[in-house]
């Protein structure tokens, strides 16, 4: 099984995607979002490139069972219903709606992986959730790290570190074979330095100092919290939902097929 891991979504093709089994990870916040949302009973997410998909697409949806979820510089877009705080999504506002998803990095790098064969949501919140669906699937995998927009590297180091814990927790079963990238080991060691004091790291990257400048260092304490939501965002389609069925295999093929969740 290899793992490799991508630092910077932006420079991907979403052709290059197609087929593959991939994970996106944005720690802060949309993958921590998505997992409080759907535990929360939100019946699906539907992540969009852009505000003006977000408008388009909830134009021809129903408006009392839909609402828009994003940001934009960490603070909730002009006209939507929520932000991008996981403490907004909260059961009495999301249970049974669907929610169309726009964020500046992490719905972009979900909707290019949209023609993936498997793809779940990963965050600390979720992580053994997402280390036993690699563990079960196994085949090779792709871990997107939703970085930064409008930065020089695109580099969010605790979307790395979240990437090596998982390629730690990987290693350290002795059943599995793995094949190990230099952007895996690099994230490894990574974790390995960073991964005992979390919540310190979070506080301490340039989004997490700038989401606490912004009022939102209670978002980061969730994020901080490991296994805290331990749901299974995936593609299901052309939406994110919670994973409920076991994956079947493709026809005629052993690979797992795409968007069974």
């Amino acid at each position: 099984m290899k793992i490799d891991i991508c630092f910077d979504p932006f420079e991907l093709d979403e052709l290059e995607l197609r087929g593959k089994n991939i994970i996106v990870i944005d720690v802060l916040r949309s993958s921590t979002t998505i997992a409080v949302a759907l535990n929360n009973g939100a019946r699906e997410i539907i992540p969009v490139e852009s505000i003006e998909n977000a408008v388009k697409i909830s134009g021809s949806l129903f408006g009392d069972v839909t609402l828009r979820g994003g940001e934009r510089n960490g603070k909730i877009i002009q006209g939507f219903n929520l932000g991008n705080s996981p403490l907004e999504y909260t059961e009495a506002t999301v249970k049974g709606k669907s929610i169309i998803f726009c964020t500046t990095n992490g719905s972009v790098a979900m909707y290019k992986s949209r023609f993936a064969q498997n793809l779940a949501i990963g965050s600390f919140v979720n992580i053994t959730m997402v280390i036993d669906f690699i563990k079960e699937i196994q085949s090779d995998f792709l871990i997107i790290c939703a970085g930064r927009a409008n930065t020089v590297s695109n580099f969010s180091l605790e979307d790395t570190v979240c990437a090596g814990m998982i390629v730690q927790k990987l290693s350290a079963d002795k059943e599995i074979k793995l094949e190990l990238t230099d952007s895996s080991l690099a994230s490894q060691a990574l974790y390995k330095t960073y991964g005992k004091a979390l919540l310190k790291l979070m506080k301490n990257t340039e989004h997490g100092r700038y989401l606490v400048e912004i009022g939102f260092v209670e978002d980061i304490k969730v994020a901080a919290a490991i296994d805290s939501y331990p749901v299974l965002p995936v593609l299901n389609g052309n939406v994110i939902k919670l994973r409920r069925e076991e994956i079947k295999p493709a026809e005629n093929e052993s690979a797992p097929s795409k968007g069974n969740g």
